[in-house]
């Protein structure tokens, strides 16, 4: 038995959309660890890997390994029938022939229910061996996107080149050339040593501000002893003068300390201010390390790479930048490029094998 809820119908849309056009047919492989699919294009030229988290998803439960093969092309027609931002079920018993799908309208009562038949698939899967790649570049996958859709208008390859002086896309076709270089973002390998400097500089404000409560704390303390002794100076002064001036006395020296009061009040909120508007500051540098983070590009190199690739399919791998900001190309001479997405439900995975000669 699978039942399986997203809280956004829109994150297996946008899944379909990037691998409905590379891959046909394919089956869904479901266990207790979420939801895993992997096939390979007619060409038997890419591999699309894909995983679902079941931590992804706000409810999981899978009894038993359950493979779902589907129609991706059908899988996304019933797809369409749901806004972005519904909430989407989806059940299977044990060896059924039907998958449900139900629709849950976010503000509104609406419940929509649908049902799909199921296919038999016989594909084995493929063990993806682990590598360590030479070269690792981290860019915005718009980025990306725009460079692989740009180039594909000039010609039907592109080569990557990953060199110390950054990565290079070069595209040649019989009527025009193109060659873009992307270099490091200054300041990207520093992103790590300045993170731990933001940390010091919060325990410090923690620690400036628990010292601050002490002396609050302190100086409260010390007022009510003053408050208290000027009760008993008061009683003992009426009981024992009762004369106006006594009387006199004893109030003008409760209005000096009314006074002391009133100058140490202002004295406590210029301490507090600068607190109170260092924190909302910081969050915001860190919101705008967090941009820029997602705007940079970053280069791990261990050996100089240089590589041709189908355009054709990387335009295709592109259409993932709706699912995450960030695309990491993993390359090693002679070996698949992987290129690689990562969201919060999961990650979406394509291999695409080089081309050789004229190829």
């Amino acid at each position: 038995m699978l039942e399986a809820k997203l809280s956004e119908a829109g994150i297996l849309k946008r899944l379909l959309d990037a691998i409905k056009e590379l891959v046909a047919d394919a089956n869904f492989e479901c266990n207790e660890e979420g939801v895993i699919l992997q096939a390979m294009d007619n060409s038997h030229v890419a591999l699309v890997a894909v995983k679902l988290l079941a931590t992804g998803f706000k409810k999981y439960r899978c009894d038993r390994p359950l493979p779902l093969g589907v129609n991706l092309g059908s899988f996304t027609k019933v797809l369409r029938c749901a806004k972005d931002d519904d909430a989407c079920i989806l059940k299977a018993a044990d060896d059924a022939d039907i998958l449900s799908l139900t629709y849950e309208a976010r503000n509104t009562d609406r419940i929509a229910e649908y049902e799909m038949k199921l296919m038999d698939i016989d594909a084995d899967t493929l063990q993806i061996p682990d590598t360590d790649y030479d070269a690792r570049v981290t860019m915005p996958s718009s980025e990306f996107s725009r460079i692989v859709r740009d180039l594909s208008q000039l010609g039907e390859s592109v080569r990557i080149e990953v060199s110390k002086e950054g990565v290079r896309f070069i595209s040649e076709g019989e009527a025009a050339n193109g060659n873009i270089l992307l270099k490091q973002t200054e300041g990207a390998g520093k992103r790590g040593s300045s993170s731990k400097r933001d940390e010091d500089e919060d325990d410090e404000d923690e620690r400036e501000s628990e010292d601050e409560d002490r002396d609050r704390k302190a100086r409260a303390k010390k007022e009510k002893v003053k408050k208290e002794d000027g009760e008993d100076v008061d009683m003992n002064g009426d009981a024992e003068d009762g004369d106006e001036e006594g009387d006199g006395e004893f109030k003008s020296k409760g209005e000096d300390d009314d006074d002391d009061d009133d100058d140490e009040k202002p004295g406590k909120k210029r301490k507090k201010a600068p607190a109170k508007k260092s924190k909302p500051a910081k969050k915001a540098k860190k919101a705008d390390d967090e941009d820029a983070s997602a705007d940079a590009v970053t280069i791990e190199l261990n050996q100089h790479v240089n590589l041709t690739f189908s355009l054709k399919y990387l335009v295709n791998f592109a259409k993932s930048s709706s699912l995450s900001n960030v695309v990491q190309l993993m390359m090693s001479n002679d070996v698949p490029l992987l290129v690689s997405y990562d969201f919060g439900q999961g990650y979406i995975r394509y291999y695409l094998a080089p081309k050789i000669g004229d190829d």
